[in-house]
C-alpha cells in the first residue's frame, strides 16, 4: 500500500485501485489537502495501464464521506475565497468524471455535502443499507451547489427530486436511492458492500477499456451538451488494435486479450 498522505489511502489489487478516504473519526470529512489528492490520483489513472477500475470507499462502516470539514471553512473571508473552494471542487469532480476507468463509488453511511458529490461522479454505486445521502446545506450551513454540481444532480436525479433534496434539506435513504436508479444495490452490510464492489471492479476491469472509456466519454458530452467533432470516441474503438482482438478473439471463440490501445 502507498498513500500520499494517511488521510487518503491507496491500494492496487488485481488491476483496482482502492481509494479509502481515511478520516473516520471525522465521518471521514475532507479537508483540502484530501480533495487535491483525489484530484490528482485520478488524474494519474492511464486508460492504458495496470489500473482497469477504480473503487472509492470510506473508512469504517459509519461514513462514505460527510462532506468538506467544516473547520476549513473559518478562513475564508470574502468572495475570493468561495470562488476558490468552488473551483477546487470543480476540478477534483471533473477529474473523477475525465478518468479514463471506470469509478465505482462503495457507499457505507452518510454521504454528505462534498462526499455525495463525489459519490455522484462515479460510474456506479453500491450502497450498504445505513446509506443516507444528500445535500442538507440549507439547515447547516447555508452556502449552495454551483451551476456544474447541479447540472450534475440533475441529470442523476431529474429536476424534481433535486428540489426536494435541497429545498426541504433531506436526506435520501437507500432504498430510495436504488428505487431511482443512483445505487444500483443495496448489500445487506458493510462487508457485504465491499466484497460486492470487488467483485464488480473486477468484473469492469476484464471488460474492453476502451469501449468502456468511450461510453463514459459520450455520456458526460451528452449530458454537457459539448460535442467535439475533431475527436470521435466511436471511431477509435473501430480502428483500435482492441477491435481486432474482439474480432479474431470472438471467430476463435476464444477469451479476448484487451490492451486498451
Amino acid at each position: 500500500m502507498s498513500a500520499m498522505t494517511d488521510e487518503i489511502l491507496e491500494e492496487v489489487r488485481d488491476g483496482v485501485l482502492w481509494v479509502t478516504f481515511n478520516r473516520p473519526q471525522a465521518r471521514n470529512a475532507f479537508t483540502f489537502a484530501m480533495y487535491d489528492r483525489l484530484e490528482a490520483i485520478c488524474g494519474a489513472v492511464s486508460g492504458d495501464g495496470p489500473v482497469r477500475a477504480v473503487v472509492m470507499t470510506g473508512a469504517g462502516d459509519r461514513a462514505f464521506g460527510a462532506g468538506t470539514d467544516i473547520a476549513a471553512f473559518r478562513a475564508f473571508e470574502g468572495p475570493d475565497d468561495a470562488v476558490a473552494y468552488e473551483a477546487r471542487a470543480d476540478r477534483v469532480m471533473a477529474a473523477i468524471e475525465g478518468c479514463p476507468v471506470p469509478t465505482i463509488a462503495a457507499i457505507g453511511g452518510a454521504c454528505t455535502g462534498g462526499a455525495a458529490m463525489i459519490a455522484a461522479c462515479c460510474d456506479l454505486r453500491l450502497a450498504s443499507p445505513a446509506l443516507k445521502y444528500g445535500f442538507p446545506i440549507a439547515r447547516t450551513l447555508g452556502n449552495a451547489l454551483s451551476a456544474p454540481n447541479l447540472r450534475r444532480l440533475v441529470a442523476l436525479f431529474g429536476t424534481a427530486r433535486v428540489q426536494a433534496m435541497l429545498l426541504a434539506a433531506r436526506l435520501m435513504e437507500a432504498e430510495e436511492a436504488k428505487a431511482c436508479g443512483f445505487v444500483i444495490e443495496v448489500l445487506p452490510d458493510h462487508a457485504a458492500l465491499l466484497a460486492r464492489a470487488e467483485a464488480l471492479a473486477q468484473t469492469v476491469a476484464g471488460l474492453a477499456p476502451l469501449t468502456l472509456r468511450a461510453t463514459k466519454e459520450i455520456l458526460r458530452r451528452l449530458r454537457d451538451g459539448e460535442p467535439d467533432p475533431d475527436d470521435d470516441p466511436v471511431t477509435r474503438c473501430y480502428t483500435s488494435d482492441d477491435f481486432r482482438e474482439g474480432l479474431e478473439a470472438f471467430l476463435a471463440k476464444r477469451p479476448p486479450r484487451w490492451r486498451g490501445r
